[in-house]
């Protein structure tokens, strides 16, 4: 954890992945190398100025896009966001749609999930002598929903709200039969990686905004064209500054004093929620349990 020091008080997070890697007219403040209790974060860990603001950014699957969805070491880019002073964290994500009115090039920010992974993933801190129990009822920050929701009025994009994620493991797409058994379910959006992300998040006590942006629709409708890469890729390129857009308006936007305990989710995650008392737990484990509970 050395060369991962403590931020600034209430920096927001920016996970780019799939065709959100990186973003022109991103200022590079400071790089770090990410090496964590939890090995090594995916490449391309830096602080950059977007839009005159400061945040940290970090490329999910790598600076090339070297990882696949259950390569990624979630628990690693979680916790040296949070180290680092992150208190909120933006993901900007490529997904599928399962139903006809999110269409490709418009956004949805989710505000459930439904985790269809098979545990390949490390997808809790807890473990290994160290318990606990984190709700995840509400694992998406309402008050941001409700600021994106405000500002959809002044982008050229069309923004859905109040949807579910299907999370599966990949990197296949869906057979057919699971993309109707998703729309069964209640899924309005398919992706690979927001789990275990946004719960890691939670568990570390930070905020979680997703933004999800539709390259294609899923494969449960013959009369719908089946998805391709080169389609996906082609629609993620629009999608790019589509997303960088409304990244400026999040990190610039000023909280209302009388909203800021609605972004306090310290108390949500393992501050509150670990059974296991840190006097029982080794020297290693307690130092960064205190860094996600803080």
């Amino acid at each position: 954890m050395d060369n991962l020091r403590k931020g600034k008080i209430n920096m927001w997070a920016i996970i780019g992945g799939s065709g959100f890697e990186k973003f022109d007219d991103v200022e590079l403040v400071e790089e770090y190398k990410g090496e964590t209790p939890f090995g090594q974060t995916s490449s391309g860990l830096k602080k950059i100025k977007v839009s005159g603001q400061e945040c940290l950014f970090l490329s999910r699957h790598g600076q090339h896009h070297e990882k696949l969805p259950s390569e990624v070491n979630y628990r690693a880019n979680i916790f040296a966001l949070k180290q680092l002073g992150a208190t909120q964290i933006l993901s900007v994500s490529a997904v599928g749609s399962l139903v006809k009115e999110c269409a490709p090039g418009e956004m949805v920010v989710p505000t459930q999930y439904i985790d269809r992974t098979k545990s390949v993933r490390a997808h809790t801190f807890c473990g290994d002598g160290v318990v606990g129990h984190t709700s995840l009822a509400h694992p998406v920050c309402s008050y941001w929903a409700e600021q994106i929701e405000k500002f959809s009025q002044d982008l050229d994009f069309k923004i859905h709200f109040k949807k579910t994620y299907v999370c599966i493991e990949g990197p296949y797409f869906s057979t057919q039969a699971e993309s109707k058994s998703y729309r069964t379910m209640g899924a309005d959006i398919i992706g690979m990686t927001n789990f275990p992300e946004f719960a890691l998040a939670r568990e570390a006590g930070m905020g979680y905004v997703p933004c999800s942006f539709v390259t294609d629709y899923d494969c449960w409708d013959d009369s719908i064209e089946h998805v391709t890469l080169q389609e996906v890729i082609k629609v993620m390129k629009n999608n790019n500054q589509k997303a960088f857009a409304l990244i400026g308006k999040i990190l610039n936007h000023q909280v209302a004093v009388e909203d800021k305990d609605r972004l306090n989710y310290s108390s949500q995650g393992l501050q509150t929620s670990l059974m296991t008392p840190l006097d029982s737990v080794s020297e290693a484990k307690k130092e960064w349990l205190q860094v996600l509970m803080r």
